[in-house]
């Protein structure tokens, strides 16, 4: 137990730092687009302004490095059960929720990759094997509405989470740090939540919708959304400073988060 611990402790921490990297940069886009100087971006055109930045090409492989560490972690999570889920229907759904996460972080690992020409492929859709299978699988008209009801399901978790403020259960943090965490976790779990809302909503209009079945709505998509409604360069202000919240609870897990490993 104690040589599991000496490599998955880490491995979570440098995950959960690189998801707040990737978040940080998307809600500065969100916040930019708001404010009519930027276009809204989502989680690859994150990795591609990395690769931009002075040193841009370590920084990815760093981020690579930290996903493939988040990945591993939410398999941990999914398969083994360190927190104690267990296997009623709750458990199941958030087990099967982490694991699909792990897919998702997945994908964005496999693209950085394909930025940096070790996979083949470095388009706009992401260009993996993997990820044009998934876009099949995607555009099939009952699969979206699956997925609009799944990811509606994980919107909600976080709405729970944060109101019900279930994430201090997993912190090993003092009142005084504590009172900083949760506003911050709050705002960034709602935030999220929010988007992934709007996301599950796109996927329901292209099941009722079957022409636009083959595209496949993601996070860009959901800031386009919620720039085109009423008051939308609020929202998408509001949202920009939730999901850079959502960074900030990205850090905080990855200092104070508790990691359970399994026996």
């Amino acid at each position: 137990m104690e040589t599991a611990r000496k490599w998955i402790d880490p491995l979570a921490r440098m995950g959960y730092g690189a998801r707040g990297l990737v978040y940080l940069i998307i809600g500065i886009f969100a916040l930019l687009a708001a404010t009519g100087a930027g276009e809204e971006k989502g989680s690859k055109d994150a990795l591609r302004t990395l690769l931009q930045q002075p040193f841009g090409e370590g920084i990815v492989w760093l981020m690579v490095a930290g996903l493939a560490g988040y990945i591993i972690w939410r398999l941990v999570q999914a398969f083994l059960d360190p927190d104690g889920h267990g296997t009623n229907p709750k458990g199941l759904a958030i087990r099967a929720g982490l694991l699909a996460s792990a897919v998702t972080y997945g994908t964005i690992a496999a693209y950085a990759l394909s930025l940096l020409g070790v996979l083949a492929g470095g388009g706009d859709d992401g260009g993996t094997p993997v990820a044009g299978a998934l876009a099949g699988a995607v555009g099939q008209r009952y699969v979206s509405l699956v997925l609009a009801l799944v990811i509606f399901g994980v919107a909600c978790a976080h709405a729970w989470k944060a109101v019900r403020r279930k994430y201090a259960d997993h912190f090993d943090a003092g009142p005084d740090a504590m009172a900083i965490i949760h506003p911050v976790s709050i705002t960034g779990l709602l935030a999220r939540g929010f988007v992934l809302a709007v996301i599950a909503f796109l996927f329901l209009l292209r099941f009722l919708n079957a022409e636009g079945a083959q595209e496949r709505p993601g996070l860009e998509d959901a800031l386009n959304y919620v720039q085109s409604l009423p008051a939308g360069a609020w929202l998408l202000a509001a949202t920009g400073i939730g999901l850079i919240a959502f960074a900030a609870y990205s850090a905080i897990e990855a200092r104070w988060r508790r990691i359970r490993v399994p026996v």
